[in-house]
């Protein structure tokens, strides 16, 4: 070191000064060609300066280049951008199976009850050799996958997915031993969960019941369908109080939707309810498409509600309203159907948009009005039904849906101030007929003229009412009245 400072002068030392400083300033000084000798004269004693300091010590070296590097490099201009280094491009050929396995394999190792995924590389008389993604394959013997059909194993080509249940993670071999038949109530879960996820039905099979409902196994999972979803035929064979169940209830084939899993808690719920409104969603999506207003289609009664009957009509139901059972009044849909009647309706409308379905019974026969003058004439002697009573007169239903009002004036040849004087609502009467309008949907009917003897229709007067012989109560202003009661609604 003591050489080296000797050769060393102030001009020297002040170049290394400049360098290190590596300013725009500090290589103009060295730049001119006038101080070309002084350089590179500078140059070799910094070189032996360096080479003496590589003897001696390492780091000391690549501070020395350091400083001869910024000494002899040109400045990057003030405007000039440093270029970023492009990234190093790993030659892939060079690389060892080593670098490869660290690279792609998987660091956590395999451990005793693990699930894992993988694919089918060899199939044979005893069992599977199966692709894990670890540095070593896995083997699943025979005996391992005894819960696969005879269909299951010949799926099991080769690419197949598989799930397997780790024995051993390293056998005999190396090869990590593996089992199916232990994996099966994992992959349950996991087909289970993407039907919940998706809301596609699923089948099972019921193997017991207790007192809320049934017990069913689905995927190698037992799962529970409460009595409150249970329908159809499971429902009907099904018996409560923790007693044995009729016969075919174990062992039924049973389709339900998964309406709660929790794999911590072995526990899934199932509901055939919902599988089957999910079908009937279905149907009468297809329903609404095929069928058109006017329609008579097939059904079975399947409910009963105070507004009407629900009939289906081959998986999806329509609605029957009351005021369409029949021409006649009705006070309860039960006193025209029942459950299970098997019957024609008329399809009155369609809501595609809503997916909605009107029904009528009355509508496959013809309206009583459309045909009342092929049945009755003016001056014909009728039965009649007092049905409602009001302060100009009363009403009376001589069949089905045709009612008549019998006005005040034609209730009694006295003058009455209310028809409750005379008659109460269901008196059976006999009545004359004094007008029929079947496009207005009026009836003009006497019960004082029926009684009257004397009674005699005019030939010449067509549907216009007779005269009263007896008293000249039933004048114009009563017409008039009785016109104002009917309207087009009633």
């Amino acid at each position: 070191m003591t050489d080296t400072n000797e050769h060393q002068t102030p001009e020297i030392a002040d170049g290394e000064a400049e360098g290190i400083d590596a300013t725009p300033e500090s290589t103009e000084a060295v730049a001119p060609v006038a101080q070309a000798e002084d350089a590179v004269a500078t140059t070799e004693t910094v070189t032996e300066a360096h080479a003496a300091v590589a003897e001696s010590a390492e780091p000391a070296t690549e501070a020395v280049d350091a400083e001869i590097a910024v000494a002899v490099a040109d400045p990057p201009e003030a405007s000039e951008e440093v270029p970023e280094e492009e990234p190093e491009v790993v030659d892939e050929a060079s690389l060892t199976m080593a670098d490869l396995l660290d690279d792609y394999m998987p660091s956590r190792s395999l451990r005793r009850g693990d699930i894992i995924d993988g694919r089918v590389m060899r199939h044979d008389h005893g069992g599977l050799l199966v692709n894990i993604g670890h540095k070593s394959e896995g083997v699943v013997l025979s005996k391992e996958m005894r819960t696969l059909t005879e269909e299951d194993i010949a799926d099991l080509q080769v690419g197949e997915e598989v799930i397997a249940y780790v024995l051993n993670p390293e056998g005999h071999d190396g090869s990590a031993i593996l089992s199916i038949d232990r994996a099966r109530g994992e992959q349950g879960w996991r087909v289970l969960e993407k039907a919940m996820e998706g809301e596609e039905t699923v089948i099972g099979k019921i193997v017991g019941s207790n007192r809320g409902g049934a017990v069913v196994e689905s995927e190698g999972v037992q799962g529970f369908i409460p009595l409150s979803q249970l329908v159809g035929k499971a429902r009907e064979l099904y018996v409560p109080g923790g007693e044995d169940p009729k016969e075919g209830f174990i062992g039924m084939d049973i389709e339900f939707k998964v309406i709660e899993l929790n794999r911590r808690r072995n526990r899934a719920i199932f509901s055939e309810r919902s599988a089957l409104q999910a079908w009937k969603l279905t149907q009468k999506k297809r329903l609404v498409q095929e069928l058109n207003e006017g329609d008579v289609a097939k059904g079975r009664v399947t409910g009963i509600s105070s507004f009407g009957a629900f009939v289906d009509l081959g998986g999806a139901d329509g609605l029957i309203h009351i005021s369409e059972l029949s021409w006649e009044p009705v006070k309860s849909p039960e006193d025209v159907v029942s459950i299970g009647d098997e019957l024609d309706v008329h399809v009155l409308r369609v809501d595609r948009d809503n997916l909605k379905i009107a029904l009528s019974l009355r509508r496959l026969g013809p309206e009583p009005w459309e045909t009342i003058e092929e049945k009755y004439s003016v001056g014909q002697t009728v039965s009649g039904t007092v049905t409602k009573l009001a302060n100009f007169g009363a009403f009376a239903r001589i069949e089905g849906g045709i009612e008549g009002l019998i006005h005040i004036s034609e209730l009694s040849p006295q003058i009455i101030k209310h028809p409750r004087e005379v008659v109460t609502e269901g008196d059976e009467l006999e009545l004359r007929i004094l007008r029929i309008e079947p496009e207005r949907r009026r009836l003009g009917l006497s019960l004082k003229q029926a009684r009257d003897d004397t009674y005699e229709p005019s030939a010449d007067r067509g549907n216009e009412p007779a005269a009263p012989r007896s008293t000249g109560i039933f004048d114009a202003q009563s017409l008039s009245e009785i016109a104002e009661v009917f309207s087009d609604d009633e």
